[in-house]
C-alpha cells in the first residue's frame, strides 16, 4: 500500500507541475500558504488551481468511486479491495494533503487574493466558483471537513472541523458561509468591471466569463439537489433563484471540462493510470457496466469502453478468479482519457443540469416539463459523445419504455438517475454522490465483498495520518468508518 501511494503521488505531482510555472518547495504543503500574491500572478494561479480540481476528480478518487459503483472493476492493487468495500484510514492521502488542501483549494485561495489585491473580480470570481466545487467534493467524500478554519496558513496547522450540514448551509453564529453564498460571491465578482481578467490562461472556457456564470447557476442546482431530501425548502429556493435567472449551462459547448496536454507527464490521471504507469493493469471494466448498456444497444458504450476484436473483455465486480489476459481487456476509451490524454475532465455539464433539474421537478414540484429536461439529458449525453443524430433517434424509437418517465415519483427519479448515471461515466465521485442520495441505480453487491460490514462504502474514512497529526479530528471510537452516512444521505 505505502508503495502505491508513493508512485501514485509522483504522477500527481508530474501532472499538476507541469500547469504550475511556481518554483516554490511549498506549494503543495497544507499548513502554508504556498505563494505571496504580489509575487504570482493570476495568469499562473488561474490554469494551475483548475487543473488541480480535475486531477483530484480524475486520479484516485475516481478509480475508488467507479469501482465501488461497478463501472470499473479491480484485477489488483488498491482497485481489487476497493471492489470488495475495503477501504480504511491509509487511503487517499495524496488526494486528502496534495491534490485538494495542499493542491487546489490553498491556490484558489491564492488566487482570490491575488486578484482581489490587483483588481481582478474576474479571477476571483472564477476562484470562488471553483473552490465551492472544490470544498463540496471533499465534504461529500469524508462529510465533516476543515472549512472555515482551513486554508490560513502557519498560523492554523491544526484546523478545526465543520460540520457538513455548516459547510452547505452556513452558520452565521460560527461565522461559516455555506457553499452557496461562496458561489454567489464568486457570481457577484463576475458581474464587476475588471482590470485584470483571464483569458488563453483559463484553460475551461478561454476566459469567457458568460460561460462561467452559467457554470456558477449550475453548480448552485448541483449543491441544491445534493442537500434535496435534508434540506428541500433551502434546496426549492435555490433552484427557483436559478430558474428565474435563466443563466446556467444550457449546451454541451458550455459544459465545465478541464483539458489536459498530450504529452507525458502533462496528460489527465485517468489516462496514466490506464495506459502509462505501474497499475495500468489493475483497472478494467465491469461486465456490470458493459451489461446494463448493452440490454438497450446503448450506442456510448462503444465510445466510452474499448473491445478487443469487436469483444468486450471485462469482469464482474468482486472477481476473485483468474482475469482475463493483459492487452485484452476492455478499459476507458478515448471518450474518457482523450486522445493521448488530453481528457477533457467532465466536472459539470448539459447532461447533468438537464437531470437535475428534472429531478427537481419530480421531487420538489419546481416549473418545468421533467420530460423533456429527462430527454434533453439523455440528448445531450449522446451527443456530447459523438453519437450521430440518426443513431440517437433509433435509440429514442427502440427505448419507448426507457426514455418516457412513468410511475410514480420515485419510480420517475429512478429512471432519471440511471440515466444520469451513464451520462456521468468516468466521473465516480457524482456517480456515488446520487447513489448514496437516492439508491439509484440498483446496484447489486459485488461478490467477496468485505470492508466494515459487506456493504458498499457511503464515505471515505479519515485519514490516519491526519488524526494523528490534529487533534481536532475525531479520534478512536468517534472516527465514522465506511458504514456511517453523511449528512445530506438520509436515503
Amino acid at each position: 500500500m505505502k508503495s502505491l501511494k508513493k508512485n501514485i503521488i509522483k504522477i500527481s505531482l508530474l501532472t499538476l507541475a507541469s500547469f504550475a510555472f511556481v518554483g516554490c518547495n511549498k506549494f503543495l504543503d497544507i499548513n502554508d500558504t504556498p505563494n505571496d500574491p504580489l509575487e504570482v500572478p493570476s495568469s499562473t494561479l488561474l490554469p494551475t488551481a483548475l487543473a488541480g480540481t480535475a486531477f483530484a476528480n480524475n486520479n484516485e478518487l475516481n478509480r475508488f468511486a467507479s469501482t465501488i459503483m461497478s463501472v470499473t472493476a479491480g484485477a489488483g492493487g488498491s482497485p481489487q479491495d476497493y471492489d470488495r468495500y475495503i477501504i480504511n484510514g491509509d487511503d487517499f492521502g495524496n488526494q486528502w494533503r496534495f491534490e485538494l488542501y495542499g493542491g487546489a483549494l490553498v491556490n484558489y485561495q491564492s488566487l482570490i487574493e491575488t486578484a482581489e489585491a490587483t483588481g481582478g473580480p474576474a479571477y476571483a470570481g472564477i476562484a470562488k466558483i471553483m473552490q465551492a466545487l472544490t470544498f463540496a467534493m471533499t465534504t461529500d467524500i469524508w462529510g465533516d471537513v476543515p472549512y472555515s478554519d482551513a486554508l490560513k496558513g502557519e498560523g492554523q496547522a491544526t484546523p478545526v472541523l465543520d460540520s457538513q450540514r455548516d459547510i452547505y448551509m452556513g452558520n452565521s453564529e460560527a461565522n461559516i458561509k455555506s457553499l452557496f453564498d461562496l458561489v454567489k460571491e464568486g457570481l457577484a465578482d463576475l458581474d464587476q468591471e475588471s482590470a485584470d481578467s483571464p483569458g488563453s490562461d483559463d484553460i475551461v472556457y478561454g476566459g469567457d466569463i458568460a460561460k462561467w456564470k452559467r457554470a456558477g447557476n449550475s453548480l448552485l442546482l448541483k449543491l441544491a439537489i445534493q442537500i434535496s431530501l435534508v434540506e428541500p425548502a433551502k434546496a426549492t429556493s435555490i433552484i427557483n433563484e436559478v430558474l428565474a435567472n435563466n443563466e446556467y449551462i444550457n449546451a454541451n459547448s458550455a459544459n465545465l471540462s478541464v483539458r489536459f496536454g498530450g504529452q507525458v507527464g502533462s496528460q489527465a490521471p485517468i489516462w496514466t493510470l490506464t495506459h502509462n504507469s505501474l497499475f495500468q493493469n489493475e483497472l478494467l471494466i465491469s461486465t456490470r457496466f458493459v451489461d446494463r448498456l448493452n440490454t438497450t444497444n446503448d450506442p456510448r458504450l462503444p465510445i466510452f469502453v474499448t473491445r478487443n476484436d469487436g469483444q468486450y473483455v471485462t469482469a464482474d465486480n468482486g472477481f476473485g478468479g483468474v482475469f482475463p489476459p493483459i492487452g485484452t481487456r476492455s478499459v476507458y476509451n478515448n471518450y474518457a482519457t482523450g486522445v493521448d490524454g488530453v481528457g477533457p475532465v467532465r466536472l459539470l455539464t448539459y447532461a447533468q443540469t438537464c437531470f437535475i433539474l428534472a429531478e427537481a421537478v419530480v421531487r420538489l414540484g419546481v416549473s418545468g416539463d421533467a420530460q423533456a429536461l429527462y430527454e434533453e439529458g439523455i440528448r445531450a449525453s449522446m451527443t456530447e459523445a459523438g453519437v450521430s443524430a440518426d443513431d440517437i433517434n433509433d435509440y429514442f424509437a427502440d427505448n419507448a419504455s426507457v426514455v418516457t418517465l412513468s410511475g410514480s415519483n420515485d419510480s420517475q427519479i429512478e429512471q432519471i438517475i440511471t440515466q444520469k448515471y451513464i451520462s456521468l461515466f468516468a466521473n465516480g465521485l457524482e456517480q456515488w454522490n446520487d447513489w448514496r442520495r437516492t439508491g439509484y441505480p440498483d446496484l447489486a453487491p459485488h461478490q467477496n465483498a468485505g470492508g466494515i460490514d459487506g456493504t458498499r462504502p457511503v464515505r471515505a474514512v479519515y485519514l490516519s495520518s491526519e488524526v494523528q497529526r490534529n487533534p481536532n479530528m475525531p479520534q478512536g471510537s468517534a472516527i465514522p468508518q465506511s458504514n456511517v452516512k453523511v449528512w445530506w444521505d438520509v436515503n
